[in-house]
């Protein structure tokens, strides 16, 4: 912080440091989260996911390889690229078997490809948790506490199988992913060191990741997907496309709330 920075900081902690500048501080906390990306979800206009894949577009990076969509639930991201103009490869995970029979049928619509798994660090078969008598709900995690402890509800288990992203790369042959989305309700560190491999042969150009209150429940900082993507540099997606977030910081970076993050290989851009 330099010197007017922190002159301002003073003045403005001496004032409005108080008690009863305390919910007007908090409003303006939450509001200035819209601002930065952050909690925007209504549709793909202001969650910015349409303005990064017109940057793909526009910069011709959606013109070879496979996407891979993991965690796709009944399929809106992958239709979301069919209707934007996108012809490539897509393959949508999805393990939950009610949402992937739903998936299914999208997919045919749609031309892309359903696979009835999720994707972890290890093949195995697990334990997914979802609301009792719910079809397959967007909120289904891995962590039962996603359920229970966010959303308020009553889990049950369904049994699923899970896949490494290096294991289906391999079986696939695919030489190049242009984009690895992962929306996994808090398993998205999971689903990446699932892809040591595939990471570390440069094989991803851009790697989309939601990052919210879900990471809380399976302990997950941001750092640790940093840490994980070393060769890779982090944007956070707003209406009018992505804003460099630079060097790791606490306070910029861990904040547990609805946001895309997107990882640009460094030798990419």
């Amino acid at each position: 912080m330099n010197a007017l920075g922190k002159s301002v900081k003073r003045v403005y902690v001496l004032l409005f440091a108080r008690k009863v500048f305390y919910p007007v501080n908090l409003f303006l906390y939450k509001l200035s989260m819209f601002g930065m990306g952050i909690r925007n979800h209504e549709n793909d206009t202001v969650s910015g996911e349409k303005a990064f894949i017109k940057f793909l577009k526009a910069r011709r990076k959606l013109d070879a390889g496979v996407i891979m969509d993991i965690g796709a639930n009944m399929g809106n991201y992958s239709v979301m690229l069919r209707k934007n103009g996108i012809t490539l490869p897509i393959f949508a995970f999805e393990p939950h078997p009610a949402a992937f029979r739903k998936l299914s049928a999208v997919a045919g619509t749609y031309n892309f490809t359903a696979i009835p798994q999720g994707a972890g660090e290890v093949s195995s078969t697990a334990t997914i948790y979802d609301y009792q008598g719910d079809g397959g709900s967007e909120h289904a995690s891995m962590y039962k506490g996603v359920i229970e402890h966010l959303h308020k509800g009553k889990a049950e288990e369904v049994a699923i199988a899970l896949t490494t992203i290096d294991e289906f790369v391999a079986q696939q042959e695919i030489s190049r992913i242009a984009l690895l989305k992962i929306d996994t309700e808090g398993h998205e560190l999971s689903v990446l060191k699932g892809a040591r491999q595939t990471i570390a042969s440069g094989l991803a150009d851009v790697i989309q990741v939601e990052f919210n209150e879900m990471n809380i429940i399976s302990r997950t900082f941001f750092k640790d997907i940093v840490d994980i993507l070393p060769g890779y540099d982090f944007y956070r997606l707003l209406p009018d496309g992505l804003k460099a977030l630079g060097e790791y910081n606490s306070t910029s970076y861990e904040i547990f709330s609805f946001q895309n993050i997107v990882a640009l290989k460094k030798s990419w851009h």
